[in-house]
């Protein structure tokens, strides 16, 4: 069963950055599109970056401009560098990677903005 290991969350204060990492404990096929969801309290988890496999990169407009989304293949790793972060940026964030015809869900991984 691959794993997802999230790590970098923490404490920010608005305006700084961050970056948080995602890896992939195996990799049993092919890793197609690589993904960062984040959900805040009482809300429904919600998408925000995306990258495919060639490294077409996709952004929810909340965010577009100050995050930036990568990926490692060699190591079956997914980043999402944050900047200029607001408030309402705070949240878990969950990374999601298809390998082949099957999805896997990190555990979350928090980040809180605030002074």
């Amino acid at each position: 069963q691959v794993q997802l290991v999230e790590s970098g969350g923490g404490l920010v204060q608005p305006g700084g950055s961050l970056e948080i990492s995602c890896v992939a404990s195996e990799s049993q096929s092919d890793v197609l599109d690589m993904g960062w969801h984040r959900q805040t309290s009482g809300e429904e988890r919600k998408w925000v970056a995306s990258i495919t496999r060639g490294g077409n990169k996709y952004y929810s407009e909340s965010v577009k401009g100050r995050f930036t989304i990568s990926r490692d293949n060699a190591k079956n790793a997914v980043y999402l560098q944050m900047r200029r972060l607001k408030v309402e940026d705070t949240g878990v964030y969950y990374c999601r990677q298809a390998h082949g015809a099957s999805v896997f869900w990190g555990q979350g991984v928090r980040v809180n903005v605030s002074s």
